[in-house]
């Protein structure tokens, strides 16, 4: 199957991302268009520290208009290498620097409407290195056992999509992974 794109026109131009609409021909011949955000990509971070605790930081999300529990995460500036930009965010959203860094693997995101390419690293051998945050980041870092993340898994209680994806490329491991 073919999709031509025909063409495509910028609407919006934020800070992570530009909003495109995309005029595309489908394989039966028709012409369409579709709403699509260009995004230069994220990176995960799965910190976890001497007592097997993973890391999670507590945000405000305009999307859920409210806090959510999350893995520390960041945008890549442009061309910038993904391990560069984890070793960033896990200082500036835990105030930790880590020895050991593993890469887990990588995802689309959103892929029905975005290019936005996620990158996942198990950090461990974690050690007091803040950064400061960005100005516009409230963050509360909160410790959590692996045990009991994985419950809390199991009781719903983790809503962050790109969190419940990295933690199952974790799996392996993780010590007391259920």
């Amino acid at each position: 199957m073919t999709f031509e794109w025909l063409n495509e026109e910028e609407i919006f131009r934020g800070r992570a991302f530009a909003v495109k609409k995309v005029k595309v021909r489908l394989p039966d011949g028709r012409e369409t268009t579709y709403d699509y955000i260009k995004h230069s990509g994220a990176v995960t971070i799965v910190p976890v520290d001497d007592q097997n605790r993973i890391l999670f930081v507590n945000q405000y999300r305009m999307g859920v208009k409210g806090m959510l529990m999350e893995l520390p995460a960041g945008t890549l500036e442009e061309g910038e290498d993904p391990a560069i930009c984890a070793a960033r965010e896990i200082r500036e959203e835990t105030g930790f620097a880590a020895k050991e860094v593993t890469k887990l693997g990588e995802f689309f995101l959103a892929p029905g409407y975005s290019s936005e390419f996620m990158h996942v690293f198990l950090m461990t051998g974690l050690y007091p290195a803040p950064l400061k945050q960005d100005d516009d980041e409230f963050l509360e870092v909160e410790a959590i056992s692996v045990e009991k993340v994985w419950e809390m898994i199991h009781s719903n209680q983790i809503h962050d999509g790109k969190t419940l994806a990295c933690l199952l490329l974790a799996m392996k491991q993780l010590k007391n992974a259920a």
